[in-house]
């Protein structure tokens, strides 16, 4: 039975790890100046961890289906702590970026957790519990960039990777002596373990539609939060990083009601609150388009609002995969966050063209039409057969 203490550090522990993914976002020109890296290819240090990132979804996270969970996640707290360790002495551009890759790579404790949390839950509450791991990871996501920046103001940019490091160490101490073990049923060798992927994603519709969902969802998600730091800092809010930071803080708080969701979930409300979230999206975008009047406040509230969307339907999906299989648990989070994965790589990439092309509206208006479709697919999917159980 899980404890209130266990999911708590589970939280932490999702939301710690994932922060490693974001840190370097605010720290580019920072680590460019002192290691006197190429400029041309500062954009490798994110793109380089999240293509290692995705690669660990697709070939280390299914592991959890056949390798006992305790030794993976262990293993991934010590490889990403000597990752950091090893991005404090890197002196040369292909050190520094293998690193980032071996960041990304290694950096996949959560989805590890995740899977082994729906086991140790039983299926009444399985959403709740969930959605209180998840609020953790997405707080990781959203708080990660305002503490680099706090951090890096303070003490340089290698004072973020010391402290994580450090966190690193206790959180593995800690899930070191917490962790219960859970030995999958053996069977598979690990080539017929990634041989399953096609079968599974052709035999579980529920994982092809909860992934397309949150994958258009987590898109507008990364869309938002990739531009807004370029509009604030523009001719019209002349927001300093201090203030970048404090605006992405205040924002973050939206990701708490992701164990709400949950509750929601549990109850059977699966259907309604899925249509809902994804509706809060694209008000997001309505407020932050037409606000006539350039507030901080209406950003604020469309910020919250897409806070609030994105880590809610994604809970309400892993709930739903979680009911599948549980003997396929490791898989089908592995392509399920892979997929959505997918989204939200490609709503960063397109953020910088879109500002470029026509500024904050045509960002805007990109991310009402995506998630306005994302909406018109979830009806359709859900309310012809809304009788039916998912």
């Amino acid at each position: 039975m899980i404890t209130r203490k266990l999911v708590f550090l589970f939280a932490l522990s999702c939301g710690g790890m994932v922060a490693n993914l974001y840190y370097m976002q605010t720290l580019i020109p920072l680590i460019v100046a002192d290691l006197h890296l190429n400029p041309q290819l500062s954009g490798l240090i994110v793109t380089l961890t999240q293509i290692g990132y995705g690669t660990g979804l697709l070939l280390i996270v299914p592991l959890s289906d056949i390798v006992e969970s305790r030794k993976l996640i262990m293993a991934s707290f010590g490889l990403v702590f000597l990752s950091l360790l090893g991005l404090l002495f890197a002196k040369s551009d292909f050190v520094f970026f293998s690193l980032c890759f071996v960041l990304g790579l290694t950096g996949i404790a959560a989805q590890l957790i995740l899977p082994l949390v729906a086991h140790l839950t039983p299926v009444e509450q399985r959403g709740k519990v969930v959605g209180n791991v998840m609020s953790g990871l997405f707080l990781g996501i959203m708080l990660s960039r305002p503490i680099a920046s706090g951090l890096a103001h303070w003490g340089g940019w290698k004072t973020v990777f010391i402290c994580s490091a450090v966190l690193m160490i206790i959180l593995g101490l800690l899930l070191y002596r917490y962790l219960p073990k859970r030995q999958p049923a053996r069977g598979l060798s690990y080539f017929q373990l990634i041989a399953s992927f096609p079968a599974i994603v052709k035999q579980y519709p529920i994982l092809r539609r909860r992934a397309a969902y949150q994958a258009m969802i987590f898109g507008v998600f990364s869309l938002f939060w990739s531009s807004i730091a370029t509009l604030l800092m523009g001719d019209f809010y002349h927001y300093s990083q201090d203030k970048i930071a404090l605006f992405a803080f205040v924002g973050a708080m939206g990701a708490c009601v992701a164990p709400f969701a949950g509750r929601f979930a549990d109850k059977g409300w699966t259907k309604g609150a899925t249509v809902v979230s994804i509706l809060l999206a694209v008000l997001a975008f309505f407020i932050a388009k037409y606000d006539r009047g350039h507030s901080i406040t209406a950003l604020i509230i469309a910020a919250l609002l897409l806070d609030v969307a994105a880590p809610c339907n994604v809970v309400l999906g892993q709930r739903a995969i979680y009911a599948l299989a549980p003997e396929i648990r490791g898989r089908l989070n592995a392509l399920y966050t892979s997929l959505f994965f997918v989204g939200g790589a490609m709503g960063s990439a397109l953020s910088g063209y879109l500002y470029v092309q026509g500024g904050w509206s045509l960002v805007t208006t990109v991310g009402i039409i995506i998630a306005s479709f994302a909406v018109v697919y979830a009806g359709a999917d859900y309310f012809p057969a809304f009788v039916k159980k998912r």
